[in-house]
């Protein structure tokens, strides 16, 4: 398996028992997962999508982080705000409106 340029994790809430009580899940984190995974096929993004256990950044949920550039996005509620992301993220660019 090659491992792909970009890695972006999705705060989705869930705890160490499996519950997902936290903001970005109450937020609607879960619910963009399909949105993400889309777009990153129709852009050709060489990317991965992971969900991920509590981030600890609630007071800026929903979270996405994306790797290997360690950026830290808060707020992401909306399929508006991913293609915000995206769009950066392709022009090798930072969205700051949403950056952490």
């Amino acid at each position: 398996m090659e491992k792909p340029e970009h890695h972006i994790f999705v705060c989705a809430s869930f705890r160490a028992d499996g519950d997902a009580k936290g903001v970005c899940n109450k937020k609607g984190a879960v619910s963009l997962l399909p949105y993400i995974e889309n777009e990153i096929i129709d852009r050709g993004l060489d990317a991965q999508i992971t969900s991920t256990g509590c981030m600890k950044a609630c007071d800026h949920g929903p979270v996405m982080v994306i790797y290997p550039a360690g950026l830290w996005y808060g707020g992401v509620e909306s399929e508006d705000a991913v293609d915000e992301i995206l769009d950066a993220l392709e022009d090798g660019e930072v969205a700051e409106s949403y950056a952490l």
